[in-house]
């Protein structure tokens, strides 16, 4: 799936011949070896707390054994949609099956070893392979997609208004390895939003995906009749092109769940939650259990940032900014300052430099004002790590909608958009995973209606776990 609207709904998960399959073997091999080796050692590590030398060497070859044969029986190592490869989230069910089926092989083999303690070594075991293989993955995922050869040979049908916005977030969103190369379309309709050239129109089709050695087709929306697209899926099917459609009303289609059929005909439903005084305390008791745990193990990483910061140039350590929350409610979210102390008073110099041309928001890639602490704490995030306390405080949450200084808060027009303020914003959120800084304002507030919307406790886990490849792919930090 995009990284956002629109979305991209897979009509046949089908592997391209040139492309495609080499980049999934490329990942699926580079996982395999660090779970290999991280099975290996963590298993051995395990075993010398609860064991011996011999015992730990044995156990962690078991471990190497186990766990790579298991992740790949079911399915941990099998990349057959985008979001696989972009953030690993989809295969997360995966691995907890991977993880409950390796407990009690695991424990058989300390009982077989004879440690005295089999049960906690086996535990412990699990534990660190499932975490730290999670991470490894998250981190081979960040380097990869940086590697253009790699990435797949991308056209688009279609050239209207959601094709032109479907060429600026594959190029922001460079995780998805995908490249676009060019569109299909009898004529360009958006002529001023593309740099891409038209390859040609649909009667071209099927030249153009062998001369250009086409890995996958986006279906945008498009003027074409029903069988101009039926002949080019069929035409991507025979050749092993993979095939991806953005669906008409995608901007309500975040969190759609498949129905099934009704007579042969394929339909999705798009549910109704509802923020019930259950969910609601469910939401809070996360909340308060994690970012009371996150602030006491995070202390002295605190003081090293703060100590950082100081050294560097004179201010205070926080930076402290009125933001709109719940409610309309007005509170002081708080920051490492990543600035210079006259930041404030410099923005008339910067005014002009502003990368986003929405007319509300202000940001700068090359900001000026930004110290080199400031700079590596804002492109691994630690510079809202503070914000913890505004979590515990309940002035915001773990996961929620981003939280708005003034001036944008007052931009709000649409009815619609009010309903961000039903839940407390967050130190992550839609916005956080599908772009960041470099998502311009209409469409963050559209992700944070979409998650509101369709908010559960699930989807609050879900974007908890996609952070982290966010953050360690760098995507909009600046």
């Amino acid at each position: 799936m995009l990284a956002d609207p629109p979305q991209l709904v897979a009509l046949e998960p089908v592997a391209t011949e040139t492309g495609r399959r080499d980049r999934g073997a490329v990942l699926a091999h580079t996982f395999l070896l660090i779970d290999a080796a991280m099975s290996l050692t963590l298993g051995a590590l395990a075993a010398l707390a609860f064991g011996n030398g011999d015992q730990a060497i044995l156990f962690g070859l078991a471990a190497a054994a186990l766990w790579p044969s298991i992740a790949f029986m079911v399915g941990v190592y099998a990349l057959n949609d985008l979001r696989s490869w972009a953030s690993g989230l989809a295969k997360f069910p995966r691995v907890l099956l991977a993880t409950l089926l390796l407990s009690w092989p695991l424990y058989g083999v300390a009982v077989a070893l004879g440690m005295s303690e089999p049960a906690p070594a086996a535990g412990a075991a699990l534990l660190a392979i499932s975490l730290l293989s999670a991470l490894g993955h998250a981190i081979a995922r960040a380097s990869l997609h940086r590697v253009n050869s790699l990435t797949e040979r991308t056209v688009i049908i279609g050239s209207g208004l959601v094709a032109s916005r479907l060429v600026e977030k594959l190029r922001l969103n460079r995780q998805f390895g995908l490249e676009a190369i060019g569109v299909v379309d009898e004529e360009v309709h958006e002529a001023e939003r593309f740099d891409l050239p038209r390859l040609g129109g649909f009667a071209d089709f099927e030249r153009i995906l062998t001369q250009h050695d086409i890995d996958r087709v986006i279906i945008a929306f498009s003027r074409a009749s029903h069988e101009q697209l039926l002949d080019c899926v069929r035409a991507c099917r025979d050749r092993g092109v993979a095939v991806d459609v953005i669906p008409r009303l995608f901007e309500l289609l975040d969190r759609v769940k498949p129905l099934g059929q009704v007579g042969g005909l394929p339909m999705l439903s798009i549910g109704t939650p509802r923020l019930t005084r259950p969910a609601r305390f469910a939401k809070r008791a996360l909340d308060v259990t994690v970012s009371g745990l996150a602030l006491t193990v995070t202390a002295p990483l605190f003081a090293a940032i703060a100590a950082a910061i100081k050294l560097e140039s004179p201010g205070p350590v926080f930076f402290r900014q009125p933001r709109a929350g719940k409610g309309g409610e007005v509170f002081q979210v708080v920051k490492f300052r990543s600035m210079y102390a006259d930041a404030d008073q410099r923005k008339n110099e910067v005014d002009t430099h502003n990368d986003l041309s929405d007319g509300v928001m202000f940001k700068i890639h090359q900001d000026p004002r930004v110290t080199r602490v400031g700079r590596f704490l804002r492109r691994w995030s630690l510079d809202e790590l503070p914000q913890m306390i505004n979590v515990f405080k309940g002035e915001m949450s773990l996961v929620g909608p981003r939280p708005l200084i003034l001036p944008e808060s007052g931009a709000l027009e649409q009815k619609w958009h009010l309903r961000r303020l039903e839940l407390r914003p967050g130190m992550t959120g839609p916005w956080q995973i599908y772009g960041r800084s470099d998502a311009p304002f209409h469409e963050m507030v559209r992700f944070d209606y979409q998650y509101v919307a369709g908010w559960s406790l699930a989807s609050d886990v879900e974007i908890l776990f996609a952070t982290l490849p966010a953050v360690l792919s760098g995507r909009g930090a600046y």
